[in-house]
């Protein structure tokens, strides 16, 4: 068979799935090392017997909503390329208006400490952006962190991060770090029984301790915001994602707890994503 004729296949195979036509299509790239410009310009290009058995069964994965990201082994996230697996969330636009916020309000230099850091996407992208900033990652799961290493190293970045296994701040027991600059995180925030609604990709596929946030779906903003204060500079500044419905619930959080000039940030879409407040002066001891 030809390009043209394994991409028309591959669209029938996916026609009930979500955008169906353009993972077929980005499929076959991955699987002949092709562009998009190739289905244009060499429609007749022979596909070989092995690319077509290979892409009939990345098809079959998909069929069963398998998300793109497992099947290919990658992410495109603020303009750089990871890696992902099942181990981690695959990083999506949600998270680039957390990344973006942050861009716009540190400053080069800046020691990041990232909860719930998965692939890495986070604090990567935040190092890669910045000049001379540093930072350490922790994760309860030591796969998903193997996949932050490895990210790390695919992107240049081994001598300014560290990645540690614990959860949350356990994983900077006895390490004697000081205050970080910035605290951020996309922690786990969705309702058990919203899980069950969600699309098969997230629910069937994406690791479920990523994305369960206790009965309300507030449990990590709790611990966060409580256990950041002896890790955080005075003036240091905690930055959150958060789902579309949780913008005030955080925002009471993270004052009652003492952070001054919280502010809940919107999307592009106008629904809350981000929250952030700042570390105050009167909030526990700098001391770790």
């Amino acid at each position: 068979m030809n390009y043209q004729q394994m991409y028309e296949e591959g669209k029938r195979i996916l026609a009930g799935v979500p955008d169906g036509g353009l993972d077929a299509r980005l499929l076959l790239e991955a699987v002949c090392h092709t562009r998009a410009a190739d289905l244009l310009g060499h429609p007749e290009r022979p596909v070989s017997p092995e690319e077509e058995a290979l892409y009939r069964s990345l098809l079959e994965r998909r069929a069963g909503r398998e998300p793109l990201a497992y099947i290919t082994g990658e992410q495109d996230f603020m303009g750089l390329s990871f890696a992902v697996t099942h181990d981690v969330l695959i990083p999506g636009p949600d998270t680039e208006n957390l990344v973006e916020e942050a861009m716009r309000l540190i400053t080069d230099g800046t020691r990041i400490l990232d909860l719930c850091t998965g692939s890495g996407c986070i604090l990567l992208s935040l190092l890669s952006y910045s000049n001379g900033s540093t930072g350490i990652g922790t994760d309860l799961s030591g796969p998903a962190l193997e996949v932050a290493r490895g990210n790390a190293d695919r992107l240049g970045l081994t001598d300014r991060v560290l990645f540690l296994e614990g959860d949350l701040f356990e994983a900077l027991k006895d390490r004697g770090e000081p205050p970080f600059e910035l605290i951020i995180s996309n922690p786990p925030y969705i309702r058990p029984d919203v899980i069950e609604t969600l699309e098969p990709e997230v629910r069937c596929h994406e690791p479920r301790m990523a994305l369960d946030g206790g009965e309300d779906g507030l449990d990590f903003y709790r611990r966060i915001a409580e256990d950041a204060i002896p890790h955080l500079c005075v003036s240091g500044l905690l930055m959150l994602e958060i789902g579309y419905d949780q913008g005030e619930a955080v925002r009471q959080i993270l004052e009652e707890k003492g952070y001054h000039d919280v502010e809940i940030l919107q999307d592009y879409a106008g629904l809350d994503r981000v929250a952030c407040g700042v570390r105050s002066l009167g909030q526990g001891t700098d001391r770790v």
